[in-house]
């Protein structure tokens, strides 16, 4: 049976960026797939449509597709734009359908923002760079399972907004250092990250280069310094996998 997957598209990635990177939906795709990929499972098993949402582009009906992923973006969800007002109403019938539904980033914050929850810049800062990302009991009773001996996964962050107030009935997942609420489950229908699983660490470097001047001098230099170290992508996409699955 294939799973057929829609892709919220919420930004389209820098022109000096995209003829090497891609699109965020692409990535997105690349990272499931890969994931599905080194568990043993076809790749005709999953399907994608991208609808880039950020061009009023949608479904012609919530059910066209099994499932849901939302992009990160460079917008905030408390921006009067259009297209983020329209996004928060889709958002709210997904969960009156209790349709699967994944969000990264800007998707984990348009989530809690749609369904009661608050979005606010970080007094903190930006959240750059790869980060330890410790999970609570709740997300080990939820049975998504860490490597042997570990309490935290590394994630790649880039965020200067973050979740303040989680929606109701929401489950607290994981949090970082400076992001308390870092990950997310809404019943069991809706799973989000305010890191980014899908960048590789080429486009993270990419990225934090172009945009190196909005950048506090240490924060640019730390998150630099951290994409030495592992992250564990490829761990949450299977998680993402099992969730949409399930």
């Amino acid at each position: 049976m294939t799973l057929k997957i829609g892709i919220l598209r919420a930004d389209d990635v820098a022109l000096e960026l995209a003829a090497e990177f891609g699109q965020y939906s692409q990535m997105v795709e690349d990272l499931v797939v890969a994931a599905n990929l080194a568990r043993g499972v076809d790749a005709k098993s999953l399907e994608f449509i991208s609808y880039a949402v950020n061009r009023q582009q949608y479904p012609s009906h919530i059910d066209e597709v099994d499932a849901y992923i939302i992009t990160g973006s460079k917008s905030s969800v408390y921006d009067q734009e259009p297209w983020i007002r329209r996004l928060h109403r889709f958002i709210e019938s997904l969960h009156d359908k209790r349709k699967k539904t994944v969000g990264i980033c800007f998707g984990h914050q348009i989530i809690a923002s749609a369904l009661g929850g608050k979005v606010q810049k970080a007094t903190v800062g930006w959240g750059l760079g790869v980060k330890a990302t410790t999970l609570t009991q709740a997300a080990a009773d939820a049975g998504l399972k860490l490597n042997e001996g570990d309490s935290s996964i590394n994630l790649l962050y880039s965020h200067q907004d973050q979740i303040t107030v989680p929606a109701p009935d929401s489950t607290l997942l994981a949090s970082t250092h400076i992001c308390p609420v870092a990950m997310v489950a809404i019943g069991q229908h809706m799973l989000s990250f305010q890191g980014h699983p899908e960048f590789s660490h080429g486009y993270a470097q990419a990225l934090y280069s172009l945009r190196e001047k909005i950048y506090p001098p240490a924060t640019y230099k730390n998150a630099m310094t951290s994409l030495q170290e592992q992250e564990h992508g490829a761990l949450v996409a299977s998680w993402i996998i099992d969730f949409l699955s399930s």
